[in-house]
């Protein structure tokens, strides 16, 4: 038993417990480190890969050099994105077709009602009537969905067409509908 100064008293083999735990614990922490160490060396190594700190350098700069190109290039095709955007309001977005016989002695369905919208719903339509006699061509302007003159029948519809987004549909099944 070994005694401090009168105060505290302790056994010898506690003390030999404990600094051979403490050295065990050493040990260990020292593995995990030089195992930590051999990984971060293999990670330096490979990102030097036959550099010096002076020929990285010049890679960094161009590094920095290309970001900054890109972040320009960025904002130059956002604003260009958003000028895109600003016009494709006004194109005719929208299209609505019927194609019909204005005449009873004609055959063929040669005459058609063309609307086309923007996405406001303003536009034209496009009335073109075809005879023996020849082919007579309307237009009529439209504002928010609406016409200031008269819509013949295939002329509403075709607007309807439009402002509904069918436009697309193969002109055969639009006037199979129609009938």
């Amino acid at each position: 038993m070994i005694d401090f100064f009168g105060i505290v008293s302790i056994n010898a083999e506690y003390i030999i417990l404990g600094i051979l735990g403490i050295t065990i614990g050493a040990i260990i922490l020292s593995i995990v480190i030089l195992f930590k160490l051999k990984e971060l060396k293999r990670k330096y190594n490979l990102f030097m890969n036959g550099k010096d700190a002076e020929s990285l350098e010049p890679l960094l700069l161009k590094r920095f050099e290309e970001i900054e190109k890109l972040t320009l290039a960025n904002t130059k095709n956002t604003k260009e994105i958003t000028e895109i955007f600003s016009r494709l309001q006004f194109v005719y977005q929208k299209v609505g077709i019927v194609k019909y016989d204005a005449f009873n002695e004609m055959g063929g369905r040669l005459s058609f009602s063309l609307a086309m919208l923007d996405n406001r719903n303003n536009g034209y339509i496009i009335n073109s009537m075809h005879s023996r006699e020849g082919c007579y061509t309307y237009i009529k302007e439209i504002v928010n969905g609406q016409s200031y003159i008269d819509l013949g029948d295939e002329e509403r519809q075709a607007l309807n067409q439009a402002i509904a987004g069918q436009g697309d549909v193969d002109l055969g099944d639009i006037n199979s509908k129609l009938k």
